[in-house]
């Protein structure tokens, strides 16, 4: 069990449930993959729109926590609305808030994720932030009431895996006592594993298992992933070395004299 937005839960992979090619495989790679939370887009799946009772009814049966988003949004403003009717909508006061700043990378917008997460924690929201891997930013997220961060370890649906460990290291230990989460980017199961390795409490995917050729199949593939990333940190890795170092040691091996032939010494 860990904890997080005051919640205790088991499973440390989220799981996003847009680009499915039906209802029934969204379904069925929720149960494989035993996540608990669920990410929803207010623009694309509310409830409350036309033609959506069949995916909140899914979603409800499914006993997942849902965490709305406020994908494609481009400025503080239209951030804000969003969240502010995704909590009606859901009945949660879980955000997952992205501010995009960049239409090639959809990278987020520092500046306008920064003034959004203080609007909207010192409103009651508990805000899951998409940020970048930059600890000044991870710094002012926190400072704007924000408990938990969320840096990309790729381009959102890039599938490029963890671009800059060296960052996300950094991350992790300016902010030990931090829930970091590696969201955007992950392509394969071993970029999951890599991300908890490092010490991250859990990744966010969707792109790699919806657009796969079996999601329910992938879904479990990431979930045993995720969860040996972390029984690896928690045992702890060996030290990486530049030389070889022998795994069965020398000293104290025995060895076999042989007789040698007469006339030889």
């Amino acid at each position: 069990m860990w904890k997080i937005a005051d919640v205790e839960i088991e499973s440390r992979l989220f799981l996003g449930t847009a680009q499915y090619r039906n209802p029934e495989l969204l379904r069925r790679a929720i149960v494989e993959s035993g996540t608990q939370v669920v990410t929803v887009s207010l623009r694309r799946q509310s409830k409350a729109l036309h033609g959506a009772e069949n995916f909140w009814g899914l979603i409800q049966q499914s006993g997942v926590r849902v965490l709305p988003n406020t994908a494609g949004c481009r400025s503080v403003k239209e951030a804000v609305s969003t969240a502010q009717m995704a909590r009606q909508v859901f009945d949660t006061n879980w955000i997952k808030l992205e501010v995009v700043g960049n239409e090639h990378t959809l990278q987020p917008d520092p500046f306008g994720l920064v003034e959004a997460a203080r609007i909207l924690c010192e409103d009651g929201f508990y805000v899951f932030p998409y940020t970048n891997d930059d600890p000044v930013v991870a710094e002012r997220l926190l400072a704007a009431g924000c408990r938990i961060l969320m840096p990309w370890g790729a381009p959102i649906g890039s599938g490029r895996g963890l671009q800059n460990e060296y960052a996300l290291k950094v991350l992790r230990d300016q902010f030990p006592h931090t829930p970091l989460l590696v969201d955007a980017g992950i392509g394969a199961p071993s970029h999951a594993a890599r991300a908890m390795e490092l010490g991250y409490d859990g990744v966010l995917l969707n792109t790699a298992v919806a657009r796969s050729e079996d999601p329910p199949k992938m879904a479990k593939a990431f979930a045993q992933a995720v969860e040996a990333g972390r029984l690896a940190y928690e045992a702890g890795l060996i030290q990486v070395k530049q030389k070889a170092e022998a795994s069965t040691p020398v000293l104290g091996t025995p060895f076999w004299q042989h007789e040698l032939p007469r006339g030889t010494l």
